[in-house]
């Protein structure tokens, strides 16, 4: 019984001293996010000062084109000068709570900022008082050699920083605390539109690979660019004929519905020397895959593809490479 007073007094600084480590640890991410606001603010000033107000007072750019370059970039930039302000009146809570209600700006900057960069290089090559204007700004000491497309990406990559700052916030934060609840929405309000980016820069980046792939084929028989299709990978293989001849080095490529073989034109062609030639598609709707060895440590294997008129052996001598094949296409046949 005399033992409990002091098991209760350990148990109290115990809590006590688990608070104090989440208040340090609390203090620490909420200064880092300060400063870095503060140079994220210097950066975005920049293009704000010497690129957005002068170019709208000269009218170097059409208010059109001025609008699809630069998109939300202003609001964005207001948006993170009351946030600061917030955060050096240790106002953290209502600073994100009035912070996440501008949060939409970042979606909608991303979804331009493809539109952006091509109209930022039909200007330059077009609209030599405009080129010369963004050399100009460039070489003020204030950029420190950096360029207009260095600077344009930045709200996305802060985007990322925000996630992983208020997620330290959170979790440094006693549940009991005023600001916890505003901390945990806005967690989740950055985790969103954090995921609506990410999903535009994937459709961005599957774009560029459909039309990569498209351009490395001759013609234009076989269409590779088609909505909701998804490239996964690509690579050559050899084909084991059915008959007793020799194996063929062909080059595959694996979408999200389809399978493509491909062999290289001749060397000796006019206009498609440096292109493949479409020999097959195969559809993966009806697809079986098997392996028929490559299972243990041997050299290499080979993979068994069934399609209803049809069956290809493929055959690489790296193991790790039909393992990957392997897995890919059993993944894209599901």
């Amino acid at each position: 019984m005399s033992d409990s007073p002091l098991l209760f007094m350990a148990g109290t600084n115990t809590v006590e001293e688990q608070r104090a480590r989440w208040e340090r640890k609390r203090s620490r991410t909420a200064k880092e996010l300060l400063e870095t606001e503060h140079k994220y603010l210097e950066q975005l000033d920049l293009v704000v000062t010497f690129f957005v107000t002068i170019l709208k007072a000269k009218g170097t750019l059409k208010p059109a084109v001025l609008e699809t370059i630069f998109g939300r970039l202003e609001s964005i930039y207001s948006a993170s000068h009351v946030l600061s302000l917030h955060l050096e009146r240790g106002n953290l809570g209502p600073g994100l709570e009035n912070f996440c209600q501008n949060l939409e700006l970042y979606g909608h900057y991303a979804e331009n900022l493809e539109q952006a960069n091509k109209t930022l290089k039909e200007q330059l090559r077009k609209n030599k008082s405009f080129r010369r204007f963004k050399k100009l700004q460039e070489t003020r000491p204030q950029f420190q050699g950096r360029k207009l497309e260095d600077l344009l990406p930045l709200p996305l990559q802060r985007l990322h920083q925000y996630k992983h700052f208020l997620r330290d916030l959170l979790q440094n934060t006693s549940p009991d605390s005023a600001d916890y609840q505003k901390l945990a929405k806005a967690v989740k309000s950055v985790s969103e539109v954090s995921r609506w980016v990410q999903d535009i820069v994937h459709k961005r980046e599957n774009s560029l690979q459909l039309l990569r792939v498209q351009k490395m084929l001759k013609g234009q028989k076989t269409q590779v660019f088609t909505p909701g299709r998804w490239y996964i990978r690509e690579g050559w293989l050899l084909v084991v004929p059915s008959k007793g001849e020799e194996l063929k080095r062909r080059m595959f490529f694996l979408f999200s519905d389809i399978f493509i073989a491909t062999k290289p034109c001749h060397p000796l062609h006019l206009l498609n020397s440096n292109k493949l030639a479409c020999q097959a598609v195969y559809p993966l709707h009806q697809c079986v895959v098997d392996k028929v060895f490559g299972h243990t440590q041997s050299q290499g294997g080979l993979l068994s593809l069934s399609f209803p008129h049809k069956t290809l052996l493929l055959m690489s001598s790296d193991q790790q490479d039909i393992n990957d094949w392997y897995q890919s296409l059993t993944a894209a046949v599901r």
